[in-house]
């Protein structure tokens, strides 16, 4: 632990730099390295500094996602805004981000779960683009805030009754106050369908930074968070979980439907989240292995496939001053170059081989057709209606009229080449090692 910790030190002196990507990255090997000779005797929370697949997983796309956020954000060093404060912003993101993830100890989870929402505030709040910014970050704390309280009561309640905060501890407590204080956080944290508004108003007013890390892994720590406190309540679980799923499924047909009329490029995005998260809470409550596999996996895969998406929409945005699509057409014409990359990450978002995506969607379905298969009506409607949109967003922005306002554009330039291509290889070339993520129980 001492080698990671003093090298996250060392970062704070390189702080202004942009290759502070690079450390990121160094970290990350030096971190996977370490951790691989452990890798296939993981069996629960014992080995390599407390952690299983899920925490490891997690962790690793924590650095690869903040690592590319420095080569999305060039932007802010180039026109001097404010990029040391950044930087700072963006370490103490990732410090307590891993530490939430490496944390064994309820308690230290749920503080370093709280603490990385400040850093996400000051960025949508700092280097947002419209005064409704305000508004949005306001949204994100009362959200999220709204629910921390009965979270960290629910902590409190398992502490007086098994004397200890560990993840090891745990056991069938059957409380159903319990049920409710611990779960209703992580659920707005993913977010689930009816506390999902504060997640398309934080990406749309926040700056690429912030949506590249809240679609990446800022809604993982719900899911992470609902795997870990299940073994506290499964015979409530058992009885109640069926709410969730309802809910989730039905909220899922319903936004994948809502994203056929969106004309923000980003606002699309955002929603899509909501959908690719409701299939998740619905795998993680059927209480099977398959869905909890398949949630991690779809959390990786969504993490890298939404941050790339997110990427790609800043780089029209920095050309064309717009997220529309009624601006953002004939780009076939206009960027071929990028079409391509617009094809790949698209066809990842609606669960095209070879993407993660498709793995964990197969594995969710399976796990939630298990539960009901009257559940089967609402996931094709959601597998469906997910294609549509990916296909509308690709054939709106791609064909059509060139706008006459478009003089002269920047070239493509090789950072963002990689920035795009840093999201699709790692979730095209997992799909070849997916067995890993199953030998966690």
């Amino acid at each position: 632990m001492l080698k990671f910790m003093f090298m996250f030190f060392s970062l704070f002196l390189f702080f202004s730099k942009w290759w502070l990507m690079f450390l990121f990255m160094l970290l990350m090997f030096m971190f996977l390295f370490f951790s691989s000779i452990n890798l296939f005797y993981f069996s629960n929370l014992i080995n390599y500094l407390g952690m299983d697949i899920l925490s490891f997983s997690m962790v690793l796309l924590t650095f690869w996602i903040c690592s590319l956020i420095i080569l999305a954000s060039f932007m802010l060093m180039s026109e001097n805004k404010f990029f040391l404060m950044f930087m700072i912003n963006l370490v103490f993101l990732l410090m307590s981000l891993i530490l939430a993830f490496f944390s064994l100890n309820i308690f230290y989870f749920y503080l370093y779960f709280e603490s990385s929402i400040l850093p996400v505030l000051f960025m949508i709040m700092g280097w947002g683009y419209q005064p409704e910014r305000i508004q949005a970050g306001i949204y994100l704390i009362f959200y999220t805030l709204f629910v921390s309280l009965p979270l960290l009561l629910g902590i409190f309640f398992v502490y007086f009754n098994l004397h200890s905060f560990s993840f090891f501890m745990f056991k069938e407590m059957g409380s159903l106050i319990l049920y409710f204080l611990m779960i209703l956080a992580f659920l707005v944290k993913m977010p689930m369908f009816l506390v999902h508004l504060w997640l398309p108003k934080a990406h749309v007013e926040g700056p690429v930074s912030s949506s590249m890390i809240l679609a990446g892994v800022m809604l993982k720590l719900g899911g992470y968070g609902l795997m870990r406190i299940m073994k506290l309540m499964l015979f409530m679980s058992l009885k109640l979980n069926f709410i969730w799923i309802i809910l989730s499924l039905v909220g899922g047909s319903l936004i994948s439907l809502l994203c056929l009329h969106l004309v923000d490029m980003k606002m699309l995005v955002a929603y899509s989240s909501v959908v690719h998260m409701a299939l998740v809470v619905g795998g993680i409550m059927s209480l099977n292995y398959y869905g909890f596999m398949g949630s991690l996996i779809l959390m990786i895969g969504h993490g890298l496939c939404s941050s790339g998406l997110f990427a790609l929409i800043n780089l029209m945005y920095e050309r064309l001053g717009s997220r529309s699509l009624l601006v953002n057409k004939g780009l076939l014409n206009l960027m071929p170059n990028l079409s391509m990359w617009w094809f790949l990450l698209l066809s990842s978002n609606m669960a095209a081989p070879p993407s993660l995506n498709l793995f964990g969607e197969i594995s969710l379905l399976m796990s939630i057709i298990s539960w009901s298969s009257i559940s089967m009506v609402a996931l094709m409607i959601i597998s469906f209606f997910s294609a549509a949109y990916s296909l509308y967003l690709f054939s709106f922005s791609q064909h059509g009229k060139i706008l006459k306002g478009m003089f002269n554009l920047k070239s493509v330039s090789l950072r963002e080449y990689l920035l795009l291509m840093f999201h699709w290889l790692p979730l095209n070339i997992l799909i070849f090692k997916v067995e890993y993520f199953f030998i966690w129980n």
